[in-house]
C-alpha cells in the first residue's frame, strides 16, 4: 500500500512514522513535494492532515487518478463540505472530524441515549484543546452537537455572557484553549439531583494517526462512495 499524506506537520509526520512500521510506502508531503502533482509514483489511498486551502489540489489529484482519500483535516467551510460529497460520487472518500475509536463510539452512545434522557435532561458539550489549535468548535464538538441536534431538534448555544439564562431547547457549546492539551470532549446531561457525564480524553495523538491509518486499510477495500468513521467501526 502505497500511501500519500499531504500535511507534514506533527500529525503528517506521525502517520508517517506509523505507517513505515507496518510496512506501507509512504509518501509524505514536504518542503520538496508542495503538490500532490509533484508525486511521481501512484499513490493507492491519500490521507490528509493538512490545512482546508489544500481542497482544490486533492479533489483534482483524486478526480484525475482516481485515488481514494480520507480526509482527516478540520476546520471546512459548508460550501467545501459539499465539494468533499461531490468527490464521494467519482471515488471513495471517508471523511471525519476525529479518527479516535473512543471518540467515535463516544458519538454512537450520544446518539443512542440523548433521545431517552432530553426531555429530563439539560444538555452542554464542552471541548479543551491546546493554545495551537485554530478553529472553534472542535470539529469533533460540531460532531457530537450533531447527534444531539438531530435527535433533539434542539439549537446550539454558543459559550454565554453576561445576563444569559439557559433558554429552552438550547445546547451549550464550549470551548478551552490552552497549553498542551490533546483533545477532552466531554458531554453533559443535567438534570434534578444529578449529572450524567460523557468524556473522553487523548492523551496521545497517536490515536488520530492510528485511525486514519485503519481508515486507509478499510478506503481500499470499498465502492465509490461517502464513508464515516462508523462505517469503520460498525459496518
Amino acid at each position: 500500500m502505497r500511501i500519500g499524506v499531504v500535511g507534514y506537520g506533527a500529525m503528517g509526520q506521525l502517520v508517517c512514522s506509523l505507517a513505515k512500521e507496518d510496512l506501507a510506502a509512504v509518501v509524505g508531503l514536504e518542503l520538496a513535494q508542495k503538490s500532490l502533482e509533484d508525486v511521481t509514483v501512484p499513490l493507492d489511498v491519500i490521507i490528509d492532515f493538512s490545512h482546508p486551502d489544500n481542497l482544490d489540489m486533492i479533489v483534482r489529484y483524486a478526480k484525475s487518478h482516481h485515488t481514494p482519500v480520507v480526509f482527516a483535516t478540520t476546520g471546512y467551510q459548508k460550501e467545501q463540505l459539499d465539494r468533499i460529497r461531490e468527490l464521494s460520487l467519482e471515488v471513495p472518500v471517508l471523511q471525519s472530524s476525529n479518527f479516535s475509536l473512543g471518540v467515535i463510539l463516544l458519538n454512537r452512545i450520544v446518539r443512542e441515549i440523548t433521545p431517552i434522557l432530553k426531555d429530563d435532561f439539560d444538555i452542554e458539550i464542552v471541548e479543551a484543546h491546546h493554545h495551537h489549535k485554530q478553529d472553534a468548535p472542535s470539529g469533533t464538538a460540531k460532531m457530537l452537537l450533531a447527534s444531539v441536534e438531530e435527535s433533539t431538534g434542539y439549537e446550539a448555544c454558543y459559550g454565554r455572557k453576561g445576563v444569559c439564562p439557559r433558554k429552552p431547547r438550547e445546547v451549550g457549546v464550549h470551548a478551552i484553549r490552552g497549553g498542551s492539551i490533546v483533545g477532552e470532549h466531554t458531554v453533559l446531561y443535567c438534570g434534578e439531583n444529578e449529572v450524567l457525564k460523557l468524556s473522553h480524553h487523548a492523551e496521545s495523538k497517536k490515536i488520530f494517526a492510528i485511525g486514519a491509518l485503519k481508515a486507509a486499510k478499510f478506503l481500499m477495500t470499498q465502492p465509490t462512495g461517502f464513508y464515516t468513521m462508523e462505517d469503520v467501526l460498525f459496518g
